[in-house]
């Protein structure tokens, strides 16, 4: 287990050996996640959004989706 301590910025130094591991470099930008009591730190990198390909079902058809959306407004 790897620790920090909060300084009086409530800034957070992320240990070496985890940057290493999660692809954290300067520039990185993480989000913070509240879940069950427990906060995570995710790092936002190209590798966080490869695992969200294809989470919405669209079958790659995300943009004939927004295309028919978009068609449906005007027509209102």
């Amino acid at each position: 287990m790897e620790t920090s301590v909060v300084t009086t910025k409530g800034q957070v130094v992320v240990p070496s050996k985890i940057r290493q591991k999660f692809n954290i470099k300067k520039g990185t930008k993480v989000a913070f996640i509240e879940q069950n009591g427990k906060l995570i730190i995710q790092p936002l990198n190209q590798n966080y959004f490869d695992t969200l390909a294809g989470i919405l079902g669209t079958d790659g058809d995300m943009l004939k989706s927004l295309a028919e959306d978009k068609k449906r407004e005007r027509d209102l």
